[in-house]
């Protein structure tokens, strides 16, 4: 049977999309033969989301899953296009360092990234818990199959996780000789190979090899170095040996390594916004007394002038050991893994094609290793999961910010006193801050979930996790004059020091801070699932999660007197109820699919991620939000009119806030101003008037959660004709696909000046396939549509906006073949 494209079967809240006449697994899954026979058109999609194989349709929770070829064919490549797919997936990135991975608005704090936090999606390959979210930025790597699963998930998995996990499973060594290749070119310079190998060594022995190669130009180009930026460059290799001497053991032996070495992440001009600032310290003043002129104030020109080194060396790897087997009545799982990642940025911090902030940069080093222990029991009415899972992980980070020759004339007052030289350069030039810091963190878990089959259609489902985490840190900065002397801002310089001046004080001050905390949680959850009819199941779930404390790693802040902020080093633990209710249906003889849910989420000591502004002081740190709430309603739906028509339309409405924050950063048209007394009421009815009070910190509460559409649509359909071309047997077919988004805010306290608009991305793609073979041509974003994808304010308050445009027209080719 011709296998079809871009098929999508929904599974409570999200699309499942399965491609095409090319997709071949390389680890068959089974299939209720029942099926088949009652209508060969259905589509059987087998999961592993609940830690055992089982029918999408069948998995009482919310959950996307994407085949691998369905990827490949929409040009979603990794984790971040992939949102493309999934309405209630988000994914932004400035870097790959500084990228947020959230499901219905949670996850992490959006904005600067800090490793004293853990993540609330968990991402897994092939069952191993990948800690940092860079890898979401690396190319899809000879997969088979994405689940996104919504909601928390820690008595299931090993990391615990209080938004959702993205579970990646890779194609499999196989004992039948296989092959596939595929080569991408298109504008833009576009160059994308992938190809993977596998068959057996022996009777007992397979393996299976594959790379894959992208790169691409960049979408900005930098005036000052007149070479475009943003590029793509991304190389991954895996390798797998499977040894299994019996149909009741086997042993993966896996390796991978991936890097990327793009002259990246740049910034373009896109707009400033008042401050209370005076006159003559906003954006625009400034500039004009350096003599300074963006090359265009229009992001969509695409041009920019930053003056600082970009780099993006990003390297990922590792090795892992996953051992089963069927022991008793069910199968045992152990999986031993050893996991790096090597982070080597270089970055224009002001944002601006001024020496303001020379050199900043904070390259890290991460080794992480893992052991989970998984037994998996199935029978006619009692299936369950248990599990044992350590954790072990350091990172060590080096960084250095250096202050430019433009840095006093831009961030100092002026002053005409010869004595207080605030606009000579010499007042700044060169002081640097060198930041020493580690983190060691540690975490263990029992976890465990039962399904009792009470009745042929009622099941219950409690589950039950018992949690431990420590971590410790070491933060350090050392600051220098031009000189190379360390400087002191203490009243009486320390030994080996010289006394700091007040204005090189105010930009960088020495600190040495080493958080440190531990926490024990103890959460459940439980599911109680019904099936209506043969067709229809109807499911609901409440979930306590949380997510663990975490450690203020890059840096404490200050207090009003200049002092620091020791309270501020570690962030309490997340407290998080969750709600679900599901209804999941197919009809027109398991032709059509329709799956809807409704969820709300509550949390308790959100973990965000608050902005000082300032450009030497800390820029970013953890800070508890009092209450945060997460709720909506999604629905999908596919039809599998024949095998010559498909199509599947998903849609989703987020509604998450801040429904207390009382203490949170001001945005920046209500900063910049004269610091109000701390207990005098601040005045937000005119943000952005000249010299006005600032509040120390404004109430947020009611405000909507940053980087979070209220509303996402995605759809797709594919029509296709049997004809013989060029003697060869196959199809014709044109698909189209495509998603919306409505607008979002890019400040983690909701500003009027980072608010991003919605916008509708259509993609078409037409070609000839037929056995072992696909060409196609495609092109994305089609309609040339201009919109943003990340927002950020610049630091220093003087109201500059600076962005990232997101993909203009791409348009190209793609030939597969698999043998």
């Amino acid at each position: 049977m011709i296998a079809r494209f871009l098929l999508l079967a929904s599974v409570a809240s999200a699309s499942l999309i399965t491609p095409a006449a090319f997709a071949q697994d390389a680890t068959p899954q089974p299939v209720d033969p029942a099926v088949e026979t009652q209508n060969p058109r259905s589509d059987v999609i087998v999961v592993t989301a609940r830690r055992r194989q089982e029918t999408a349709q069948e998995v009482p929770l919310a959950i996307s899953v994407v085949k691998g070829d369905s990827i490949e064919a929409t040009g979603n490549f990794n984790i971040v296009k992939l949102q493309q797919l999934a309405p209630t997936l988000q994914v932004y990135t400035t870097n790959p360092r500084n990228t947020s991975v959230n499901i219905r608005g949670l996850g992490v704090p959006f904005g600067l990234t800090s490793d004293g936090f853990e993540q609330g999606v968990g991402i897994y390959v092939d069952d191993v818990y990948n800690s940092r979210v860079a890898a979401a930025t690396f190319d899809f790597l000879d997969v088979n199959q994405v689940e996104v699963l919504r909601g928390p998930q820690g008595t299931l998995y090993g990391k615990n996780t209080t938004a959702g996990a993205i579970n990646i499973t890779t194609n499999q060594p196989t004992f039948d000789f296989e092959g596939r290749a595929e080569l991408t070119v298109g504008n833009l310079n576009l160059k994308q190979a992938k190809a993977a190998i596998s068959g057996p060594l022996s009777d007992t022995v397979a393996v299976r090899v594959a790379m894959a190669s992208t790169s691409r130009r960049g979408t900005l180009y930098n005036v000052t170095s007149q070479r475009w930026i943003n590029e793509q460059d991304n190389l991954g290799l895996r390798g797998q040996l499977l040894f299994k001497p019996s149909e009741d053991f086997s042993i993966t032996l896996s390796g991978d390594y991936s890097k990327q070495d793009p002259e990246c992440c740049g910034t373009t001009f896109v707009r400033v916004g008042k401050t209370q600032r005076p006159l003559n310290r906003q954006y625009d003043a400034l500039a004009a007394a350096q003599n300074y002129v963006v090359p265009s104030r229009n992001p969509y020109d695409r041009l920019t002038d930053l003056d600082s080194n970009l780099n993006a060396g990003n390297k990922i790897g590792g090795v892992s050991a996953k051992i089963k087997w069927d022991v008793g009545p069910g199968t045992l799982t152990s999986v031993t893994a050893w996991r790096f990642w090597d982070w080597k940025p270089e970055n224009d911090r002001d944002f601006t094609g001024l020496s303001i902030v020379s050199r900043s940069q904070n390259p890290s080093q991460q080794d992480q290793y893992s052991q989970e222990f998984r037994y998996n029991y199935e029978s006619q009415d009692v299936d369950f999961v248990v599990g044992l899972f350590g954790f072990k992980q350091r990172i060590d980070t080096q960084g250095t910010e250096q202050q430019g020759d433009d840095a006093a004339q831009w961030s100092l007052a002026p002053s005409t006193d010869p004595a207080n030289p605030a606009n000579n350069p010499a007042t700044l030039a060169g002081l640097t801050a060198s930041n020493t810091q580690y983190l060691k963190a540690d975490s263990a878990a029992l976890f465990g979930q039962l399904s009792w089959k009470v009745t042929d259609a009622l099941t219950i489902q409690p589950g039950l996790r018992l949690n431990y985490d420590k971590k410790s840190g070491f933060y350090q900065r050392v600051v220098t004059n031009a000189q190379g002397q360390a400087i002191s801002c203490t009243t009486v310089a320390e030994p080996g020091t010289i006394k700091g001046t007040t204005q090189q004080c105010g930009v960088y001050q020495p600190q040495v801070s080493a958080p440190s905390d531990s926490a024990w949680n103890f959460t459940y959850d439980f599911n109680i699932n019904y099936k209506i009819a043969r067709d229809v199941l109807a499911y609901a779930t409440y979930a306590k999660s949380f997510k663990t404390l975490g450690i203020n790693q890059n840096g404490l802040p200050l207090n009003a007197d200049n002092t620091v902020n020791y309270d501020a080093s570690t962030v309490k633990p997340e407290s998080v109820n969750h709600y679900e209710i599901g209804l999941k249906t197919q009809f027109f003889d398991r032709r059509a699919t329709f799956n809807l849910t409704a969820f709300r989420t509550d949390i308790k000591n959100f973990q965000a991620t608050v902005n000082g502004g300032q450009f030497g002081t800390v820029r970013g740190y953890l800070a508890n939000a009092g209450k945060v709430r997460s709720q909506g309603i999604e629905a999908d739906f596919k039809i599998v009119a024949s095998d010559r028509f498909t199509a599947y339309a998903n849609g989703a409405y987020t509604d998450a806030k801040y429904k207390k924050f009382v203490d949170a950063p001001c945005p920046p048209e209500l900063s910049g101003g004269t610091f109000q007394a701390a207990n005098a009421t601040p005045d937000y009815s005119q943000p952005g008037v000249p010299g006005a009070l600032s509040p120390r910190q404004c109430d947020i509460s009611g405000a909507d959660l940053p980087g979070v559409s209220k509303w996402a649509f995605s759809y797709g359909a594919e029509i296709n004709q049997p004809v013989t071309l060029l003697a060869k047997e196959g199809q014709v077919y044109f698909g189209v696909d495509g998603n919306y988004r409505s607008h979002w805010n890019s400040n983690a306290s909701p500003s009027i000046y980072t608010n991003v608009k919605g916008y509708a991305l259509t993609n078409f793609r037409a070609g000839f396939r037929g056995e072992g073979f696909d060409v196609f041509g495609w092109v994305r974003n089609a309609l040339d549509v201009d919109y943003i994808e990340t927002l950020q304010v610049a630091p220093g308050n003087t109201g500059l906006i600076a962005g990232q445009p997101g993909d203009p027209q791409t348009w190209g080719g793609t030939i597969k073949f698999s043998f």
